[in-house]
């Protein structure tokens, strides 16, 4: 796993989804977190609730965050943390706000692969 993936605590969408992918291959599950109860319309996500998320491998979870703007959850992340002993916590960068629902990643193409 690349370590300089959790250098930061706030992720972009971009940064979301790709860590997202690249998490997946070792087995690891980046779970999008409402704190709100308003859902970002065309992602997966869980509604907070600790209880519930202690329940999930710490070793193989990692739970983002989001609110409307990404100020509150990005100011309460460390209230996160403490409930949640032992995971990863990031918030998103923008929240809901800044969600752009037909954003997706291109996968890159081989460098031997003609246009």
């Amino acid at each position: 796993m690349n370590d300089k993936i959790f250098e930061k605590d706030e992720w972009t969408q971009e940064e979301y989804l790709n860590y997202k992918e690249e998490l997946q291959k070792d087995g690891i599950n980046v779970i999008l977190v409402d704190t709100i109860l308003k859902p970002i319309v065309g992602a997966e996500y869980i509604t907070y609730n600790p209880y519930e998320m202690k329940l999930m491998p710490k070793d193989k979870t990692v739970f983002v965050f989001y609110c409307d703007t990404g100020k509150t959850t990005k100011s309460r992340l460390e209230f996160y943390k403490s409930k949640l002993p032992g995971f990863r916590c990031v918030s998103l960068h923008g929240g809901r706000g800044y969600w752009r629902p037909n954003f997706k990643l291109l996968n890159k193409k081989d460098d031997n692969e003609k246009l």
